[in-house]
């Protein structure tokens, strides 16, 4: 029986669109044994709209890279517990993505490393902001150069904690993308160029008073604005809250923000209240950043 940890992740970091992103200490565990025929069994926290068949993502991620590598496929009982939100902006699927390519590895003998793998999630996923640290753990950036990727790890553990504000609500990924414009003005080009420039830098000297500046953005956040009430609010309410720095997580509508230690209750608190006020309750999580990423053991 294999046993893989996946982490949540927080994708973009503001201005690293589709490229930025780091793993949070918040996981799915997934096991999986061979069986007689497939058997999915959900647990956990979240699991009303998994579905516990053929068509479950993880399910299919298995047999993708099964057909890719020749392996005869075999059925499984796979156990999924579930504690990373879904819609919510936090990674869920990426979870799914890279889990079941390691558990399929896995039962294949490992004939893949982990770059090989990532460049399948990417391939999944359509962009690797979220599949490289869930799969590399720490803060990343990730360049597709072609059809070749190259993953850079920023720092594994930095000296901040993470407050992820929770709203309740769902906002699906393809609704997301689908508002962002289909160009984009050269001078937005430019002010998010600069900025990703300065969140790398922030990230590997520490410098981390530079992320209320370098965590901006004008590609995507300002026009998701309009799903999330109150989400420019609350990531300026963040800042002012002595917040290094805040951004949208992924395609939202969970908020992320770096906070220095024994800040983050206030910092927390803040950003629920602004929300709040919009009509928007929320829930909140102080989280450390994951240094692993996906974990596989033998059990």
């Amino acid at each position: 029986m294999f046993q893989v940890k996946v982490p949540a992740t927080s994708a973009n970091l503001g201005p690293g669109f589709d490229c930025m992103g780091l793993a949070l200490r918040l996981y799915n565990y997934i096991q999986a044994e061979e069986s007689e025929k497939l058997e999915i069994i959900l647990k956990g926290t979240y699991t009303s709209n998994i579905p516990a068949d053929e068509t479950n993502l993880l399910w299919k991620t298995v047999c993708k890279l099964w057909q890719k590598i020749d392996f005869q496929p075999k059925p499984l009982k796979i156990t999924l517990e579930s504690h990373v939100p879904p819609a919510r902006g936090l990674g869920s699927s990426s979870t799914a993505v890279v889990g079941g390519l390691i558990i399929a590895n896995a039962v294949a003998g490992n004939p893949l490393n982990r770059l090989q793998l990532l460049e399948i999630a990417s391939e999944i996923e359509g962009h690797p902001d979220n599949v490289t640290p869930a799969l590399c753990g720490g803060i990343t950036l990730t360049v597709m150069d072609e059809d070749k990727l190259i993953p850079r790890t920023l720092a594994k553990s930095p000296k901040f904690k993470a407050v992820v504000v929770i709203p309740d609500i769902l906002v699906e990924t393809e609704k997301a993308r689908g508002i962002l414009p289909a160009s984009v003005p050269r001078a937005d080009v430019i002010f998010n160029a600069s900025r990703v420039g300065l969140l790398v830098d922030a990230f590997i000297n520490e410098e981390y008073d530079l992320l209320a500046i370098a965590t901006r953005d004008r590609i995507h956040q300002n026009q998701r604005a309009s799903l999330i009430p109150g989400m420019p609010q609350a990531l300026e309410s963040a800042v002012r809250a002595d917040a290094y720095g805040a951004a949208l997580s992924g395609s939202g509508p969970t908020l992320i923000a770096f906070c220095p230690y024994g800040k983050e209750d206030q910092i927390a608190l803040t950003m629920k209240r602004v929300l709040q006020e919009n009509g928007l309750p929320s829930a909140t999580l102080t989280l450390d950043i994951d240094s692993e990423g996906a974990v596989l053991t033998e059990i």
